[in-house]
């Protein structure tokens, strides 16, 4: 079925608000609700992707509450928490790990206009020592009652949308897709358009085929791959 107009300006206009300098990582975060509403909160933001360390050999579920949000929002596997964090610092991430330690610093007095990626561990005892000892900063959301932690899914959303909130405040929200490269805009934008394409290109190794202004594909695919369009 061919990508209607209307669907195309759809995505374009979701797209031009994502930002491929805010993400989170996940540490052993297995229960599927939590998996789901964290990344259905990373596409309520606009967050490009997000990223994961999870228990070897335990397969991954999602369920309702993720409202399709994985189709949207990439999951990235890493082996351990340290690639993890090599990983993100390596491309300009400052992290920010939950943690209530005494140098830990109240969530809202941090400044999250700049690349950002929070880290949250596992539901029931949070963060590994490895993963604190290599954040760049921590932090905390404090409370007022007799539990002292939030769910893992509500401390991500709270901590995603105090950054949405910075961003917008001070003018570096994207509206236009300048939260991505001009590379980072045509391939997402391409696999979200057409998935399976995007999939038959990946596997035989070739490039994206160009899109029209209204979405069309600007090159003949073989028929067996444009019945999938």
């Amino acid at each position: 079925m061919p990508l209607l107009p209307r669907r195309f300006e759809r995505l374009k206009s979701v797209l031009n608000q994502r930002m491929a300098d805010l993400t989170v990582l996940i540490e052993h975060v297995e229960k599927p609700h939590n998996l789901s509403a964290i990344l259905r909160s990373c596409d309520a933001v606009g967050a490009l992707e997000a990223h994961a360390v999870s228990f070897e050999g335990r397969p991954r579920m999602f369920n309702s509450t993720a409202q399709g949000s994985q189709k949207w929002v990439p999951l990235h596997d890493h082996p351990d928490s340290a690639t993890a964090i090599r990983c993100l610092k390596d491309r300009g991430f400052r992290l920010y790990g939950t943690h209530l330690g005494v140098s830990a610093k109240d969530y809202r007095d941090c400044d999250f206009t700049g690349p950002t990626a929070f880290v949250l561990g596992a539901e029931k005892w949070g963060l590994t020592d490895q993963a604190c000892d290599l954040m760049d900063e921590a932090l905390f959301i404090p409370m007022r009652g007799m539990v002292q932690s939030l769910n893992v899914s509500v401390a991500t959303a709270t901590l995603l949308f105090e950054a949405l909130r910075q961003r917008q405040v001070a003018g570096v929200a994207p509206s236009k897709g300048e939260g991505l490269t001009p590379e980072q805009y045509r391939r997402v934008l391409f696999e979200w358009s057409y998935p399976e394409v995007a999939s038959w290109c990946r596997d035989v190794d070739r490039p994206y085929p160009g899109l029209s202004e209204e979405g069309e594909l600007l090159e003949e695919l073989p028929r067996t791959v444009k019945m999938h369009c």
